[in-house]
């Protein structure tokens, strides 16, 4: 009877120990599960600031799945940009050349033109990658040395709009490296944009610009309204009675008054869908648009053609008031020193320039016609050859494979070019090498013939 007390007391302990065990963890797996559940709390917290977990905010950065497109069979393969930009490209050729073909239109040489940059807060926006104010710092750069290539006659000025106020960054000049310092070092966003204060001020500056001078604005407009002291009204009528053409680029929605400045003045209005599209909007703005009617008529202008300064001669820059060793340029009148051409003197008011700027600046009077497009026919004739390389670089017309690869040719010499040497030839070049070879060397037949 003892004994079974015994075992009955030890299984009792057993079963009681057993207890506290289970009791304990329990504890322990509530606690562990709201250590856990409070960690699940702030990850979920983390991942809800942006909307996004961290593996999907890694590719919607990168917007990968954007490069990709279906072919004929259904299978998804890279994008051919380079392709695509030619084909965008050509087709923006084909609709300038032929509205300068269909009708006799007049381009100014001489544009002044000044660019409205906003830096309100608005220009802080992060939906252009990684914000608006550093896209437009970046393009307006390769704007500015772009107009200088196609305009060497023209001059920029620089205007900012942020707090409310229009600020002077940099006055008309010919010198692109000057404008893209000046813009570069004022890169900071604050307050709201006025629209009216930016045009006061630029219609200031060029209603003193002579006749013969296209007086032009460029708006970088990021905001989506403009707080003006006064009516806007009033100083839009005043810019379309100035002639002055005002142009709008939007980084954000249409808006009312930007559409209805440019519609009063003639110029052009788009709105940005992304970076690339902005990019392109922007060098549409480069060759010189169709003059205004009362601004097409024939005027003489006197130019100056200054002489290289010799090196180590001391003497006192006109445009800086300072003295300057060596370099710079005399102007043929009054024989002041200039640092840069294209300018005009500031002791005698006469325009100077060199005679290569004179010369590249009449190409957008006789454009190129664009080139037709071709295809290299896969023929076993020995007797009939096709050209298998590019008559610009030299390259090779051919695919891996000996494939014929898309190609264009002259209408006129009937040359074949790679579609690189097709875009350089009509943005950089401006003369076909087919074209110019064939008249050297019939003016050299001509001669021996003499």
């Amino acid at each position: 009877m003892q004994g079974d007390l015994c075992t009955y007391s030890f299984i009792g302990g057993l079963i009681k120990q057993f207890m506290n065990d289970m009791e304990h963890q329990k504890i322990i797996d509530g606690e562990g599960r709201r250590l856990n559940g409070e960690e699940d709390e702030e990850d979920e917290d983390e991942g809800n600031e942006t909307g996004l977990d961290a593996w999907e905010r890694a590719y919607a950065d990168e917007r990968s799945w954007e490069s990709l497109q279906e072919d004929e069979s259904g299978l998804l393969r890279p994008i051919d940009n380079k392709t695509i930009y030619h084909a965008q490209y050509r087709r923006r050729i084909r609709s300038l050349y032929s509205s300068t073909t269909t009708a006799r239109i007049q381009k100014g040489l001489i544009r002044y033109l000044y660019i409205i940059v906003d830096l309100s807060r608005a220009a802080s926006e992060t939906d252009f990658k990684p914000s608006r104010m550093a896209v437009v710092a970046k393009h307006t750069e390769a704007f500015i040395r772009e107009f200088f290539d196609q305009n060497p006659l023209s001059q920029i000025g620089q205007v900012t709009i942020k707090d409310g106020l229009a600020q002077w960054l940099t006055d008309l000049g010919g010198s692109p490296d000057s404008h893209v310092k000046a813009l570069m070092g004022k890169l900071e966003c604050s307050g709201d944009s006025s629209l009216q204060n930016a045009l006061d001020l630029v219609h200031g500056y060029l209603n003193q610009i002579p006749t013969y001078g296209h007086r032009e604005v460029l708006i970088l407009y990021s905001a989506l309204s403009t707080c003006d002291p006064g009516d806007i009204m009033e100083t839009i009528q005043e810019c379309k009675k100035s002639k002055i053409r005002c142009s709008v680029i939007g980084l954000s929605a249409e808006i009312f008054i930007c559409r209805h400045l440019c519609q009063e003045t003639g110029g052009s209005y788009s709105v940005a869908l992304d970076e690339f599209h902005f990019k392109e909007l922007l060098l549409e703005h480069a060759p010189p648009p169709p003059a205004i009617a009362e601004f097409a008529i024939a005027n003489l202008i006197k130019m100056g053609f200054p002489q290289r300064a010799a090196e180590g001669v001391i003497s006192i820059c006109s445009c800086h008031k300072e003295a300057k060793v060596g370099g710079g340029y005399t102007c043929p009148r009054c024989k002041a020193r200039v640092c840069e051409l294209p300018t005009e003197c500031c002791i005698c008011g006469l325009t100077l320039v060199s005679s290569p700027h004179l010369a590249r600046s009449y190409h957008h009077l006789f454009p190129i016609p664009p080139f037709d497009e071709v295809s290299l026919p896969l023929s076993n004739n020995p007797h009939q050859k096709s050209p298998t390389f590019c008559f610009g670089c030299q390259e090779s017309l051919l695919i891996p494979g000996n494939k014929p690869n898309l190609c264009v040719a002259c209408p006129k010499c009937k040359q074949h070019f790679c579609l690189d040497c097709d875009i350089y030839i009509h943005e950089s070049l401006h003369n076909c090498p087919g074209c110019e070879s064939f008249r050297h060397s019939k003016i050299a037949s001509v001669t021996t013939e003499e």
